[in-house]
This record gives structure tokens, sequence and C-alpha cells, in this order.
């Protein structure tokens, strides 16, 4: 019988690749929620090598790369730059689709 794999530890081989990692960062920006957003980065950090090896990569402080990506964190831009350049996903800004803009 085959051994069961979490959820979790599924995920974590998915989002390996950038082109996934980037696709699920999407859908956590689109659905609007900080914090959705910031669990689903520090699940990206996590399969890109965890927390220690990104916080030197990116030369952030490992204790504060933890703080602003917890619950209640606060990252700066330019400090989520700095993560996403690390694993290799580039910020970019589209326009919404017609239907989805909201009336000025």
């Amino acid at each position: 019988m085959k051994a069961a794999v979490s959820h979790h530890d599924e995920l974590i081989k998915i989002l390996k690749d950038p082109q996934e990692a980037s696709a699920y960062l999407n859908a956590a920006l689109e659905a609007g929620d900080k914090k959705a957003f910031l669990m689903a980065l520090r699940n990206v950090l996590e399969a890109h090598g965890g927390m220690t090896r990104i916080s030197d990569r990116a030369k952030i402080n490992r204790v504060s790369l933890y703080k602003m990506l917890s619950r209640d964190g606060n990252p700066g831009f330019e400090n989520l730059l700095t993560l996403l350049n690390v694993v290799g996903i580039r910020f970019q800004v589209t326009a919404r689709p017609k239907s989805r803009r909201r009336a000025a």
C-alpha cells in the first residue's frame, strides 16, 4: 500500500516550479485577503528552501522574516520584491478585465 502524502507536502512540491508559485500567489492576491497572501508567500518560500535559506539569500534577518510573514505581518514593498526575486518570481502590474473594474 502506498503511503499517503499530505496536502501540504504535495503543495510544497508543486510550488517549487516558479510558474506554479506565481499562479498560486496571484490567486491569493485575487482573493484580496492580506493574510491569505502572506500564507501563500510563506508556502512559496518553504518550497524554495525554507525561511533560513531564503533569509540568507535575501539578506533579511530570519526572525524579521518570520515576523513580516506572520498572520499580522506587514512586509514592506521592497522586502516583498526582494523575496519574490530570490525565488525567481517577478512582480508585475496588469489591468483588470473591464467587467471587473470599479466605476470611478
